[in-house]
């Protein structure tokens, strides 16, 4: 399948793919969106308790934005952070070049760290700074089995139009499992067939304002 990259509507970059119409991230802005969606939405409201250690699953590692901006959010606030990245299709070491994340975010002091959040192996835990700790799993969703593990899930999967087998009940009571008590997925999308299937797995979910170019987004926590 093609694959380009694209500047996004803030200026930071991500991956096209043009036979999906398709993206890692918003054309409306990469960075926006993912500070929008799984920082001011998840992390801050999981840090609302106070809590100094955030144990986070990603659904979609991708190209390691939303890891990188987890560990600068997590570096401000000093809090530690246990981050599992999963993600059956890695993303190519030539591609990563041509991201302009840690320029975009003016990160220019921790270029090692993002660039260790590639370059290290997979399948292992990997220490990435004294508060961060990565583990990338190349696994479809599907096989996940985690359960009570985590207090936090960025569910960035792609679109339900190109990949409906990714948005199931099915896939969402994974999630439901994987979460401890009162842990919370994100995710960008709003669609109705989305919420519906989190709720019959008994996420108790929040419709929120969308990061731009989407009206909702939603947010699910476990009860």
């Amino acid at each position: 399948m093609k694959r380009e990259i694209l500047i996004t509507s803030d200026g930071s970059t991500t991956i096209h793919l043009p036979d999906w119409d398709e993206q890692y991230h918003s054309k409306h802005g990469a960075i926006q969106e993912a500070y929008h969606v799984f920082i001011k939405s998840g992390l801050d409201k999981i840090l609302e308790n106070n809590t100094n250690k955030v144990s986070i699953l990603e659904i979609g590692f991708g190209t390691g934005l939303n890891a990188f901006i987890t560990f600068l959010e997590g570096d401000k606030k000093n809090v530690k952070i246990d981050y599992v990245g999963m993600e059956a299709y890695p993303v190519l070491a030539d591609e990563i070049e041509k991201l302009n994340y840690v320029s975009e975010l003016k990160s220019a002091a921790y270029q090692a760290v993002f660039d260790a959040m590639h370059e290290t192996s997979w399948e292992e835990k990997q220490t990435i700074s004294e508060a961060f700790q990565l583990t990338k799993k190349k696994q479809f969703f599907a096989d996940i089995t985690d359960e009570n593990a985590f207090n936090l899930i960025y569910f960035d999967a792609f679109g339900a139009k190109n990949q409906p087998e990714l948005w199931t009940e099915e896939i969402f009571q994974k999630m439901y499992n994987a979460l401890k008590a009162d842990g919370i997925l994100v995710t960008y999308s709003a669609k109705g067939s989305v919420r519906r299937a989190m709720q019959t797995v008994g996420f108790l979910i929040e419709r929120l304002d969308g990061p731009p170019g989407k009206r909702e987004m939603l947010r699910a926590i476990k009860r």
